[in-house]
């Protein structure tokens, strides 16, 4: 199974040989430096034990690569009663594109191949983690791709010594992508989805990535601040939905979870709550 395209020649397959996984280290390293590529072995295990790896090839050079393994989460049944549901899912570890290619379309490309294949083996639902203070990834993964986001993170991998992660915590939101959703479906078509009347939104300032770098004691007190509204929306039932740019601010969308049109979400387990904290 392939996804070619005219565009840079651009081919999207898996992945499984050793060879193949040293060059998706190399992508790693060229994108995010050396402290948090995913090495060889793991790589080979992820792959082995089902998850998806796999590379973007412009000709035989591969310029992007992405890895998620496989997940099985606990969710209370539609019914309400105390019965759970195992409900498997991928979670999407990281998806790197070489810089030169970088806004091209081959981080579409390669998400739109992982949803392929996780229907292609009776999979739903495909997560991951992101940085609420990187507003170009929140606009690619909830109005390009049609993610909801209804879960918290605080300081999810701990404090690192990237300087990618500027010394902050690292806050992450959760995405859900519902694969055979109408919503989902609706959007990687081209089309917008409508915010529903009631919306809330959390505002950022646009050039907060930059600012993480310049003036790393604001970015935090920002960082704290969004913290505070996420947690808050999320525990009153409210997903993110969408992002849109005003200006010098870049506003989160916030929807009652029961009025996001084109998708009828499952309750989260207790214990897998809106507001995960660390520890939980």
């Amino acid at each position: 199974m392939t996804i070619s395209t005219a565009a840079h020649n651009v081919r999207i397959r898996p992945c499984s040989r050793v060879e193949e996984f040293q060059v998706c280290v190399r992508v790693q390293q060229c994108v995010w430096g050396d402290e948090l590529a995913v090495p060889v072995p793991m790589i080979a295990a992820v792959n082995h034990a089902g998850g998806q790896v796999l590379g973007a090839f412009e000709g035989e050079r591969m310029i992007g690569c992405s890895l998620a393994f496989l997940g099985q989460r606990l969710m209370p049944a539609r019914s309400g009663s105390a019965q759970r549901v195992e409900t498997p899912f991928f979670h999407s570890h990281f998806a790197a594109v070489l810089p030169e290619f970088r806004d091209s379309g081959v981080g579409r490309r390669l998400k739109l191949f992982q949803r392929q294949d996780a229907l292609g083996r009776g999979i739903g639902l495909i997560e991951w983690t992101f940085d609420p203070l990187e507003p170009k990834n929140a606009y690619f993964n909830l109005t390009r791709l049609g993610v909801i986001v209804r879960r918290f993170i605080p300081d999810f991998y701990g404090i690192t010594a990237s300087a990618l992660h500027s010394g902050m915590p690292t806050d992450r939101l959760v995405a859900e992508w519902w694969l055979a959703s109408d919503r989902v479906q609706f959007i990687v078509d081209g089309h917008r989805s409508p915010h529903a009347k009631h919306a809330e939104r959390i505002s950022l300032p646009a050039d907060i990535s930059q600012l993480k770098s310049a003036d790393r004691d604001a970015a935090v007190q920002i960082q704290a601040a969004a913290r505070e509204q996420f947690q808050k929306w999320f525990g009153k039932g409210y997903a993110a939905t969408g992002v849109e740019k005003h200006g010098a601010l870049v506003d989160y969308i916030l929807e009652p979870i029961d009025a996001i049109a084109g998708l009828h979400l499952p309750p989260l387990a207790a214990g897998g709550a809106h507001n995960v904290k660390r520890g939980e």
